[in-house]
């Protein structure tokens, strides 16, 4: 189990009052006599393109985690490094692209673990990548329920199908769909279209929505996927406005046809209709490329609001202080990751007589954690690598900006 030790330094220690980020022993102990040890974290997530207003956040929290790691001199003069890539290209996450990248990671012997990815089709090409090579990875961000659960989680760990090297701390869209089914119903919607991006993420969160809707009560009018690169949704929506749905349902991102398909509701006649959507619209993207759309427009979110957290309130500050703006919706969570990390290749130094652990010690240390304090709360990993502690947070796009509902802890 990996357990949190105190800080010392300026910067570190006040963060560490509050947040309880604490490495103690484990930070003790001299590496043998030599050069600064340099440990890097391996960070993959879209930083271009219309996915860019999450995935930077998303790395913020991961850069610093690794600047209050470094900020405390730690044993033999070991450094943490980030080492990040796009998993972008032409401006869109890409599943080719993300297991490129993991390649070049497991490349680097000095990579010890990795954050990511963002999104969940890019996960589902890198996790027999870092499966084969034990390389642990922890998403911040991904929520398809196949890469942890089932037989589909077993098929993507072709190499060593007992052996998990995929974890998250975020929950699964066989519980986000279902929150936002209700959360809808909430808002007394009854009659819903469906559409989605035909992705792994989008696609399984449009189905748990769409089944768990029926079950409460509500009418699905129709369930349709659109393409990748489609731009003109008109037909599509004009067909949907003839059913008078009072809400349409999308499961994808802004990237895929989220924010064009609000965009272009105004013109078939929907402007006042309702948007749900899940985290995939929940970047600042989305409230650009739709304008005065963006209002009327719902969405969950698989991580908790840091603002209201206690937890969070110096991560929040701290996170400012260094990068001029607020968190992104996923940056405590990805700060919360590469927190796990860091402790875990520190209980191997400590364990390893000051020796740097292997890549194996790593995931196991991780697999290992429960009750580890970070920002987003006490972090535990249940036998699929997914979080004992599932948080899912429910925002309102009004007057352009998203307006936080309410929070709800599915470990209750």
């Amino acid at each position: 189990m990996i357990s949190s030790q105190r800080r010392s330094g300026a910067f570190a220690a006040a963060l560490a009052a509050t947040l309880g980020i604490v490495f103690g022993s484990i930070l003790t102990g001299p590496l043998p006599a030599a050069a600064a040890t340099v440990v890097k974290i391996g960070v993959d997530l879209p930083v271009s393109g219309a996915d860019a207003t999450n995935g930077i956040p998303t790395r913020n929290g991961v850069v610093l985690a690794v600047d209050l790691a470094n900020a405390k001199p730690l044993p033999g003069g070991l450094k943490f490094e980030v080492s990040a890539l796009d998993d972008a290209v032409q401006g869109v996450h890409d599943p080719a692209q993300g297991a490129q990248n993991v390649k070049t990671f497991i490349a680097d012997s000095a990579v010890l673990g990795m954050v990511g990815p963002f999104n969940s089709n890019v996960a589902k090409a890198e996790i027999p990548l870092t499966n084969d090579a034990g390389l642990v990875q922890i998403s911040p961000s991904n929520t398809n329920t196949g890469l942890t659960k089932g037989d589909d989680a077993k098929k993507l760990r072709t190499s060593h199908p007992d052996v998990n090297t995929y974890f998250r701390v975020c929950t699964t869209d066989d519980r986000q769909g279902a929150a936002g089914a209700t959360f809808a119903r909430k808002l007394g919607l009854k009659k819903a279209f469906i559409i989605d991006d035909n992705e792994t993420y989008g696609k399984g969160l449009a189905d748990v929505f769409e089944a768990d809707f029926k079950r409460q009560g509500g009418s699905v009018l129709g369930h349709e996927h659109i393409t990748k690169g489609q731009q003109d949704f008109k037909a599509l929506l004009t067909k949907v406005h003839s059913g008078s749905p009072d809400m349409i349902f999308f499961g994808g991102t802004t990237a895929s046809g989220g924010g064009l398909l609000r965009k272009q509701m105004a013109d078939v006649g929907m402007r006042d209709t309702k948007y749900v959507g899940g985290d995939g619209i929940s970047d600042e993207e989305f409230t650009k490329e739709t304008g005065d759309m963006a209002n009327n427009s719902y969405y969950t979110v698989a991580a908790p609001e840091t603002s209201k957290l206690p937890s969070a309130k110096a991560f929040v500050a701290a996170y400012q202080q260094k990068f001029h703006a607020n968190p992104g919706p996923y940056s405590a969570n990805a700060y919360a990751a590469a927190q796990i990390i860091i402790a875990a290749v520190l209980k191997g130094v400590k364990d390893d007589g000051g020796k740097l652990p292997t890549r194996l010690e790593v995931r196991q240390n991780v697999a290992a954690t429960q009750n580890f304090d970070t920002p987003i709360g006490r972090i535990g990993f249940d036998k699929n690598g997914d979080t004992t502690a599932p948080i899912l947070s429910f925002y309102e796009i009004k007057d352009g900006k998203p307006q936080f509902l309410s929070q709800l802890n599915l470990k209750d």
